[in-house]
């Protein structure tokens, strides 16, 4: 998968996310990102905000261990994931 990558302390995880869905959804990897909507609108964070909080109760880990790194005003975003490994990332993410 593409848009995972390991790192010393994680997992970096590539996204495209498309705010005001008409529900929160992790949906397939497109290319070098994976597609991620939510309903929340892209105003004073609250889409970076849905997005995280869906990655970490999807991924079933706190949600401190989600981290925006990259993109906080783009829809293409970078996430650390702290804590996680390769292996299970993938996993995880498809059995939503």
């Amino acid at each position: 998968m593409s848009f995972l990558k390991e790192q010393p302390d994680g997992v970096l995880l590539s996204v495209k996310v498309e705010p005001r869905a008409s529900r929160n959804e992790i949906g397939d990897g497109q290319g070098a990102e994976l597609k991620i909507k939510v309903t929340a609108p892209p105003v004073d964070a609250a889409a970076n905000e849905a997005v995280l909080r869906l990655l970490a109760d999807t991924l079933d880990c706190p949600r401190g261990s989600v981290h925006l790194i990259r993109g906080g005003t783009s829809r293409h975003k970078i996430i650390l994931l702290r804590g996680m490994k390769l292996e299970t990332v993938p996993a995880r993410l498809t059995n939503t």
